[in-house]
């Protein structure tokens, strides 16, 4: 590929995680640590053996 080909992008990495840390703050916002810690909990994911 030279430079002047536009490479397109399929899935763009850092836009996807910056709209899932944007929308995390939402929901979390005003939040104890205590609350957030709980909703983490909940939401890890189980690894299957």
């Amino acid at each position: 590929m030279n430079k002047d080909t536009k490479n397109e992008k399929d899935f763009d990495t850092v836009k996807f995680f910056r709209d899932v840390k944007e929308k995390i703050a939402k929901e979390t916002q005003g939040m104890s640590f205590t609350e957030f810690k709980e909703i983490l909990n909940k939401r890890k994911l189980k690894l299957v053996k």
